[in-house]
């Protein structure tokens, strides 16, 4: 593999406490130095292949999302592991943890080692399944999770179709609690949530939209946090959105009882108000589709929660939930219209804002895409979100303060469905480096490489 030397960028690294200006050296897909502005001549006497200019820049681990949906087997049209994994390399993601809610779902060990496979054929980045709970995801029989466990996976989740059975989800966790893997629940009361396409509030009742209440999302968190501490299960709550909810979370971290929670950038950014949209040409209300979400976008109370949540430790890590899909999927009446959005391209300028905003640091939000999520994933797959020497070189670069525009055309996800269209970010991903390959790079960023005889 090409010997790659990263120069003069601001290095920043939570996992070591690491804030400085210099260099980095790759070698052989590992991270092999790390030196201070003063030792880069060290560093360049290793005769690198390839040289990056990062003056100006900053570089970090290659970011974790704990949650995304890359579609294949069964749904691509929508999206396949090849385009998915490249939309994550433009978005500084070097590891996806991949959803099982496919066709076939990710209930055997075939279905598992396919995704696998094609990953490692295909991919750009690195692909870590998630297997389901149940099987077929249909919340009446166990998986067979020691199955799952032994092909790789790093947490069980029946994703979209919560499991409603109080009994079932005690025997995974049961069973679980001996795998050390995590359950990662989307925590949904179908009986409170049935029919519900939009947080249920002020905007539902005035554009006649069935709602979906906070306690849809809180009960289930308080059941599963329940099971957890009686079982002594690992629990992960997925895509968080309630104030009802970070407390719920907040409380039990508080008692011991090993539960971690992650939150995604619309959730953060985006109120329920944005489903009202602004059409710019007579600038009247109408139905966005982009902004239908599950759990959905909730309100400025619950974003405040979220993000003092995310302050004081209680939610660990900030995941997309990208989910792709099609045109004709999305662009269709409000109430039929698939529920999601696409984010790994637009998840990193999009939480920029609040760095920008002074409502967190960069430290902090580089902490909550790398060591955050290596945490919840554990130590099965370790050297994640760290730029310790030996560690795999999983490595973004990004300029802090680039402006760029959301142009969902330039995609390279087949998912074009984004409220986020036509917005002015400022932070962009220039360069993704995954296990010591260079999978993307904007042409901003100036590369030497050696010549050879």
């Amino acid at each position: 593999m090409a010997k790659l030397l990263i120069r003069g960028g601001h290095i920043i690294d939570p996992s070591q406490g690491l804030d400085m200006t210099g260099d980095l050296l790759v070698k052989d897909g590992r991270v092999a130095a790390l030196g201070s502005t003063g030792t880069r001549g060290d560093l360049a006497a290793n005769d690198p292949d390839i040289v990056l200019d990062a003056s100006g820049l900053t570089v970090c681990p290659g970011f974790i999302d704990l949650h995304c949906h890359l579609r294949q087997p069964g749904f691509e049209d929508a999206e396949t592991i090849a385009t998915g994994t490249l939309a994550a390399a433009r978005g500084g993601f070097t590891t996806v943890c991949c959803m099982p809610n496919t066709e076939p779902p990710l209930d055997t060990r075939a279905a598992v080692d396919y995704v696998k496979q094609v990953a490692d054929s295909e991919g750009y980045v690195r692909v870590l399944p998630i297997g389901c709970i149940t099987k077929g995801r249909k919340g009446t029989e166990l998986a067979e999770m020691d199955e799952l466990a032994s092909a790789g996976v790093v947490g069980f989740s029946d994703d979209g179709g919560p499991v409603a059975s109080s009994r079932i989800m005690r025997l995974a966790m049961e069973y679980v609690s001996r795998l050390g893997l995590p359950i990662i629940d989307h925590c949904e009361d179908k009986s409170l949530s049935q029919d519900g396409v939009m947080n249920e509030g002020w905007v539902s009742a005035r554009l006649g939209l069935k709602g979906i209440p906070a306690a849809a999302e809180e009960t289930m968190v308080a059941r599963d946090i329940s099971l957890a501490a009686l079982t002594s299960a690992r629990l992960h709550i997925a895509h968080i959105s309630t104030r009802g909810s970070v407390e719920l979370v907040r409380s039990a971290k508080e008692k011991g009882v090993a539960v971690t929670a992650e939150v995604t950038p619309h959730h953060l950014l985006l109120t329920e108000e944005r489903v009202m949209g602004i059409n710019p040409d007579d600038n009247l209300s109408f139905y966005d589709v982009n902004a239908k979400a599950n759990p959905p976008l909730r309100t400025k109370e619950d974003i405040a929660a979220l993000i003092q949540g995310l302050r004081d430790g209680t939610i660990d890590a900030i995941a997309t939930d990208h989910a792709p899909h099609t045109t004709v999927d999305k662009l269709c009446e409000f109430n039929i219209a698939a529920f999601g959005i696409s984010g790994l391209e637009t998840a990193f300028g999009c939480l920029m804002s609040l760095v920008h905003r002074g409502e967190m640091d960069l430290m902090m939000l580089i902490s909550l895409l790398t060591c955050g999520p290596a945490k919840v994933i554990g130590t099965r797959y370790s050297g994640l979100g760290t730029l310790r020497p030996g560690c795999p070189a999983d490595i973004s670069i990004f300029d802090p303060s680039k402006e760029w525009v959301v142009d969902s055309r330039d995609f390279a996800s087949k998912g074009k469905n984004t409220p986020f269209e036509g917005q002015l970010l400022r932070g962009k991903v220039l360069a993704t480096i995954s296990q010591g390959k260079i999978v993307y790079r904007d042409d901003a960023l100036r590369m030497r490489m050696k010549r050879r005889a």
